[in-house]
């Protein structure tokens, strides 16, 4: 069959995956809702233990237009002591996933100030997509009272929108790893733009190739998901 592209997938919560493509997902106290956001879509089940290490690996591989391509996630520490830990994770990697929680203010202020900072540091030109994660949490009446009670309220999604056109990303996307809602639209966004940005960095000297009609439109109808490792 046709040999497998990676992608590299950083997330960052604030907290974030990488395809082959790489991608990140980077955070903080966010680094329990990054993983379950990752650990939501490789299993297709929500985590019921969050086992805290510095750097936690997942993969995945999914079709795209009818070619297998594994996304390799690196779930990185927010914390300040891996600093200087975290860029290591970085190199290659095709998309960084941005992640907020929708009812923690302080870890949607954090995108602007510290993560699209460091991201920008260490890579430049790479995409991020910025995603609110807990989107189930917007409405939750008990959430809302803690919140009050600092005076605080759930993150718009105009603020975010606004955000994510301010630190130039390549979408906005509010999820939930609980009920999964939009969790799949999420990485079909990654995939996408992690795939363009891979294929201007390994052909830099060629014209820019079209994307492919069924990439623009991840359907459920071809999208599938062969397997996953953990």
């Amino acid at each position: 069959g046709s040999p497998e592209r990676v992608l590299q997938v950083l997330p960052r919560q604030c907290s974030h995956p990488r395809l082959p493509g790489r991608g990140d997902a980077l955070g903080t106290g966010a680094r329990a809702r990054r993983t379950s956001l990752v650990v939501s879509y490789t299993t297709n089940g929500y985590p019921t233990e969050y086992i805290p290490t510095a750097f936690d690996n997942f993969s995945a591989v999914v079709s795209v237009d009818g070619r297998p391509v594994r996304l390799q996630l690196c779930d990185t520490a927010g914390q300040d002591e891996f600093d200087k830990l975290r860029p290591l994770c970085y190199t290659n990697t095709d998309i960084f996933l941005l992640c907020f929680s929708v009812v923690s203010p302080s870890s949607f202020q954090n995108v602007s100030e510290k993560w699209v900072p460091e991201i920008r540091c260490h890579c430049p030109k790479a995409p991020i997509i910025l995603v609110g994660t807990q989107s189930d949490l917007r409405e939750d009446v008990k959430v809302l009272i803690e919140l009050d009670k600092c005076k605080e309220k759930p993150v718009p999604e105009e603020a975010a929108k606004l955000c994510a056109e301010e630190i130039k990303a390549a979408s906005y996307i509010e999820c939930s790893a609980l009920t999964q809602k939009n969790l799949k639209e999420v990485f079909d966004a990654a995939i996408v733009a992690g795939i363009q940005y891979s294929d201007t960095q390994q052909q830099p000297k060629k014209s820019k190739s079209r994307t492919p009609d069924k990439m623009k439109n991840l359907s459920k109808s071809w999208w599938k998901k062969y397997c996953c490792f953990v």
